[in-house]
């Protein structure tokens, strides 16, 4: 079974600049999949919207809804 743990270990074995290059790559893939993440959501929202399912709101009915976020 691969654990974070014996991950970590493996990696350390690498020399510094491919761990470095390794973080890059994770740090690039992590904001690429939040982007698809939004991106999915976004297209969500769209679908609801024009499908006419999205109740009317007054703006200080949406300020209160995102201030309880």
């Amino acid at each position: 079974m691969v654990t974070i743990n014996s991950t970590l270990e493996d990696i350390m074995q690498l020399d510094f600049t491919s761990r470095e290059m390794l973080l890059e790559i994770l740090q690039k893939r992590q904001i690429e999949a939040k982007r698809d993440e939004v991106a999915k959501k976004a297209k969500q929202s769209l679908k609801i919207y024009t499908s006419g399912k999205l109740p009317s709101l007054s703006a200080g009915e949406v300020i209160d809804k995102l201030n309880s976020l």
